[in-house]
């Protein structure tokens, strides 16, 4: 019996193998609850999820993807920390990335990006996508098998991304072999220059640099003009670093989350042959699917926040500089929200209503691009294979499988995924 009392969520391999049993003992003591080794307050709850996410006045994003590593020098006591945190900011890994940006400096930061992903360039994107899965399809679909993460879905996520932000096509090529595979696992993005050195992200910096100065010297129309050119709400142009950076968040964020999703949907459909007979026959069911997806294995874990004031959730008294965990995949099992919670439905009535994208004015900006690029990438595997198995070889037999998972706490996916198929005339 596992002594879930002597857990390090951040460290013990078990956890990233299988966090659920863990998650769900951390519910069952209070869904607010203190982890022992280092003085995070982990989020379970649904309800209290939710609370946290949507109350950025009490909560600060500054530490949203380190949590307390490295540690922030602030008391545990006092009212209020955030002339604190703003005073140090700057000195937080990532702090040059929206995700760790609060009001205002959030507000601004996040309509430029938005003035990027509006519905008409998400509708043109998607026609893109429809064409990309056909050409990543045709790389490996007469070997009747393949390793679906490095060969279609990190491909795919990284060149959708690509096109949305208007890179030219001539280039998609150098871009996939710059970044494709050479990444960490759970590498986050943004940092400053120095730690960036030899690294994907100073290449992404040096392209879009001079993707934006050439636009802004030479306006053309095309996508990258209206990159180079968006401005904030108050009309001011914004710095190239700071359109750079955005674009550079887009890459890292979006890719993450997509290539888990499609990996673990794939994973889905590959164990249960009933499921993919139905999936082809009735495409409307592919969306709640994804949605089901999404809520059973959250992409992310879960986000970060930091207390500037005393103060509680649903009853729960937390202390200003206290780091809290919201966790996504707890919240997404709360079983007083998702009946039988730890049972992959695909017809789920509720399934939507999951926090994998997060809530609140952090809420996951590229939520319609990965939900495109899922519906689009499932219809045209159904489409172009029959009978998908997951590769007894490579992961073992039904019953034994064998699967490897990013080693990160933030992020929640396999590494690889080996399946068979037999290709459609």
């Amino acid at each position: 019996m596992t002594d879930y009392e002597a857990t390090d969520f951040f460290k013990d391999q078990s956890v990233v193998d299988d966090p659920y049993p863990y998650f769900d003992w951390l519910r069952s003591r209070c869904p607010v609850q203190a982890e022992p080794y280092h003085g995070v307050t982990m989020v379970t709850g649904y309800e209290e999820a939710r609370s946290v996410y949507t109350d950025p006045e009490r909560f600060s994003s500054a530490t949203s993807v380190t949590g307390p590593f490295p540690g922030f020098p602030v008391p545990l006591e006092g009212d209020d920390i955030s002339d604190i945190i703003e005073q140090y900011r700057d000195q937080l890994p990532f702090s040059d990335q929206l995700p760790t940006f609060d009001p205002p400096q959030h507000t601004a930061h996040r309509a430029l990006l938005m003035r990027l992903i509006t519905p008409k360039r998400l509708r043109e994107n998607e026609a893109f996508m429809w064409r990309l899965a056909d050409r990543q399809l045709d790389e490996f679909l007469a070997k009747g098998e393949c390793e679906f993460v490095r060969e279609f879905a990190g491909p795919f996520a990284l060149l959708v991304i690509a096109e949305l932000l208007g890179v030219p096509e001539s280039a998609h090529e150098t871009f996939r072999q710059e970044l494709q595979g050479e990444r960490r696992d759970g590498v986050a993005v943004g940092s400053t220059r120095e730690e960036m050195a030899h690294s994907p992200l100073e290449f992404l910096y040096d392209r879009f640099t001079a993707y934006v100065e050439d636009r802004r010297r030479e306006p053309r129309d095309d996508v990258l003009t209206g990159l180079a050119t968006a401005t904030f709400p108050d009309g001011s142009l914004p710095d190239a670093q700071d359109v750079v950076r955005i674009a550079a968040n887009l890459f890292g964020a979006g890719q993450e989350t997509t290539v888990r999703l499609l990996a673990y949907a794939l994973q889905v459909l590959a164990e249960d042959p009933d499921l993919q007979a139905l999936l082809r026959k009735e495409r409307d069911r592919i969306p709640n699917f994804v949605e089901e997806a999404l809520r059973m294995e959250s992409p992310v874990k879960g986000d970060f926040r930091l207390a500037r004031v005393p103060t509680d959730v649903c009853g729960v008294e937390i202390g200003a500089g206290t780091t809290v965990m919201v966790l996504n995949g707890a919240a997404n099992r709360d079983g007083a929200v998702f009946e039988d919670p730890n049972r992959f439905q695909p017809d789920r009535a509720n399934a939507r209503h999951h926090l994998a994208f997060g809530l609140g004015i952090h809420v996951c900006p590229g939520a319609p691009l990965a939900r495109a690029e899922a519906r689009v990438s499932l219809e045209r595997i159904l489409d172009r294979t029959r009978d998908i198995r997951i590769s007894e070889r490579h992961h073992g037999p039904p019953g034994a499988r064998r699967f490897r998972y990013a080693p990160t706490f933030i992020l929640r996916g396999l590494t690889n995924l080996h399946l068979e198929f037999t290709p459609v005339d």
